[in-house]
């Protein structure tokens, strides 16, 4: 049985080019569809051209191919980081259902010469904002808030200065409400043990840097008084009600609040740069870092995580939508959104003693860039130069 062709050959290589773009799994379909193959061997095109069965393989290796330049070349990307000894982690880059680049770098834990992979789990730092803006929309779903609320409607003995302060202020970053983590004495305090109630403290009656709404500046101190309201609202702990609501629903296995007591199996070490090489990163208790940084993941995970928000398996349509509008700053829920060389992007990045992160989605991409370092440096850089090839850029 023949089958004939609308039109030539080029027509199939333009599906081929399409495909490409897109997944390999899509190059097949496009390049299949526009030769119109079947299960026969052999095709003709226009009744004159044969479009033999090997022709057809020939165009997908073509796809392949690029696939493994693509590939390739952010490995050396990477590794160029590595060489300079700037960059030691983890990074993962997906498009659609297929991971185009998942692989370790450097040590996770210098001293007993364990590779980083896969699997290695990382602090991330501010990259845990988003679980917190997240956690928010879950409450708001199920009728226990709204963004639009005063804060004082949850904590009645709030200071009167934060009357005009609603929930959507703190998840954007514009409460005026100041970052601890700015603060003289905030180094003096990281390596103790604290509570939620007790960080808040430590801000709750510090004037305001402007009105609310009016302003926008980056506040630690926000996404921990998030935290608070969690817990107070939700009546279970942050890290159970992240657990429970996030973790175990989307498989997240290694995946959890970080401890400095626990065993946590394949967790890496942290390390700052010093002009001798690495050195052990500073202490700080996990408690400090509390809802504004203080979860720990693996690059799978996260995708896991990306997949799961923009597919909507977490939060309902409306919520997603509110939680990637920005307000001011390029800043939503927990998200910076914007775009570059005419793509858009949602992403946070992180920074933590000994960790750097960044995490990236490319919404009309379909695509995702996980890079997870436990040596302190430009993760962010590196993130935004694997997506731009993952591009084509």
């Amino acid at each position: 049985m023949e089958v004939v062709v609308a039109e030539d050959l080029v027509a199939v290589v333009a599906a081929a080019a399409a495909g490409a773009a897109g997944t390999a799994e899509a190059a097949v379909v496009a390049v299949a569809a526009a030769a119109g193959a079947t299960t026969n061997r052999t095709a003709t095109v226009r009744g004159s051209v044969p479009l033999t069965f090997q022709r057809f393989v020939l165009f997908i290796s073509i796809v392949a191919v690029s696939r493994a330049q693509d590939t390739a070349r952010m490995d050396q990307i990477v590794q160029s980081y590595v060489s300079a000894k700037t960059f030691m982690g983890t990074v993962l880059v997906a498009r659609g259902g297929e991971v185009l680049l998942s692989k370790g770098y450097g040590m996770a834990n210098l001293e007993w010469e364990i590779p980083n992979s896969p699997s290695t789990k990382f602090r991330l730092g501010s990259v845990t904002k988003q679980f917190t803006a997240a956690s928010i929309l879950l409450l708001q779903e199920r009728g226990k808030l709204k963004v639009e609320d005063p804060v004082k409607k949850y904590m009645p003995d709030a200071p009167a200065a934060w009357d005009k302060i609603t929930i959507f202020h703190v998840l954007t970053h514009t409460s005026g409400i100041p970052s601890f983590t700015g603060f003289a004495d905030y180094k003096q305090t990281e390596p103790f043990e604290t509570t939620p109630e007790k960080l808040v403290a430590r801000f709750r009656d510090k004037p305001l840097e402007f009105a609310p709404g009016e302003k926008w500046n980056y506040s630690n101190s926000g996404y921990v008084l998030l935290g608070y309201l969690v817990e107070k609202i939700s009546g279970q702990s942050y890290a159970t009600f992240v657990q429970e609501n996030i973790f175990t629903p989307l498989d997240m296995k290694d995946s959890g609040y970080d401890s400095n007591s626990k065993i946590i199996p394949h967790r890496a070490s942290g390390y700052t740069p010093s002009k001798d090489g690495p050195v052990n990163a500073g202490f700080i208790h996990m408690s400090i870092p509390f809802s504004a940084g203080s979860l720990y993941s693996t690059t799978e995970d996260l995708l896991k995580w990306e997949r799961g928000l923009f597919g909507g398996k977490v939060l309902q349509a409306a919520s997603l939508q509110k939680m990637t509008t920005p307000f001011k700053h390029d800043y939503a829920f927990g998200l910076g959104v914007h775009t570059t060389a005419g793509h858009k992007v949602i992403e946070h990045n992180g920074g933590i003693e000994g960790f750097n992160t960044d995490l990236a989605y490319y919404p009309d991409d379909q695509l995702t860039v996980v890079v997870l370092g436990n040596l302190n440096g430009p993760a962010g850089e590196i993130g935004e130069k694997l997506g731009a090839a993952a591009l084509g850029q």
